[in-house]
C-alpha cells in the first residue's frame, strides 16, 4: 500500500510537471468520445491541434473568463463565493443543478480525469487543480484549457473550432467570434458556433457585455 501511494503521487506530479512545458496532444475525454463514436457506428474523428496562447486572438481568454470564470485571476483554483451561490441556487432549483467549476478545475478534469460526478473523481479533481495552480500558473492553465476544451462534436481547442466554424486561424478571430465560441461551452455538443441559434446569439451579446469588465493582461 505504501508503494502504491508513493507511485501515485510520483506519477501524478511528474505528469503535471511534464505538461507544464509540453503540449497536451490527447485527453481522456477525446478517447472516451472516440469510443462513443465507434459505439454509435461512426468512424472516430478528433479535430485538434495545439497552438500557443500568443497565437490566439487576445480576446479569447477574456471571452471564456467572462462566460465561465470571471474571478479566474483572483482565486487559487476554487471560487468559494461561486460555490456558495451554486449551493443556494440548487436548493431552490429542484432537479436542475448549477455548477461552480472554475477554469482551473475544468482544465484539471479535461487533462487528467474522466467525466462524472462521483466523490472519487471530485476528490482527484481537487488534487489536480491544486497541483496545476501551484506548478503551472494562470497563463499556462489558460493555454492548456483553450487547447483541450471540447468545442463541438469531435472538435477540441481554439484552433480546431476557429477553422471549423469560422474558416479562420486562431489569431484572426474577432471579439464577436470569441464570444460566440465561449457561448457554446456549457454544452458544446448541443450548441454550435458554426450555426448559432437565437439563444446562442443572446448568450453572445451577454458575454460581449461581460467582457468589458474582465481583464486578462
Amino acid at each position: 500500500m505504501k508503494w502504491i501511494v508513493v507511485a501515485f503521487f510520483a506519477s501524478t506530479i511528474l505528469a503535471v510537471v511534464w505538461y507544464r512545458f509540453m503540449p497536451v496532444w490527447v485527453t481522456p475525454l477525446m478517447i472516451i468520445r472516440s469510443v462513443e463514436q465507434v459505439g454509435d457506428g461512426h468512424f472516430p474523428t478528433i479535430h485538434h491541434s495545439w497552438v500557443a496562447l500568443d497565437d490566439m486572438a487576445d480576446e479569447m481568454p477574456v471571452a471564456v473568463m467572462a462566460s465561465e470564470d470571471q474571478r479566474f485571476l483572483e482565486h487559487h483554483g476554487f471560487d468559494f463565493d461561486a460555490i456558495q451561490k451554486a449551493v443556494k441556487r440548487n436548493k431552490k432549483a429542484g432537479k436542475k443543478k448549477f455548477g461552480a467549476s472554475t477554469i482551473s478545475q475544468q482544465t484539471a478534469k479535461n487533462v487528467f480525469l474522466w467525466p462524472g460526478r462521483s466523490w472519487l473523481r471530485k476528490g482527484l479533481e481537487m488534487y489536480f487543480t491544486t497541483l496545476i495552480e501551484f506548478v503551472w500558473g494562470k497563463e499556462r492553465i489558460m493555454e492548456v484549457y483553450l487547447n483541450s476544451i471540447e468545442m463541438g462534436d469531435g472538435i477540441y481547442g481554439v484552433k480546431a473550432v476557429a477553422e471549423y466554424s469560422f474558416d479562420k486561424s486562431p489569431d484572426e478571430l474577432t471579439k464577436r467570434d470569441c464570444a460566440l465560441i465561449a457561448a457554446t461551452l456549457p454544452n458544446p455538443r448541443k450548441f454550435s458556433s458554426k450555426e448559432p441559434s437565437a439563444y446562442m446569439k443572446k448568450r453572445q451579446r451577454w458575454i460581449l457585455t461581460q467582457m468589458k469588465y474582465v481583464k486578462w493582461k
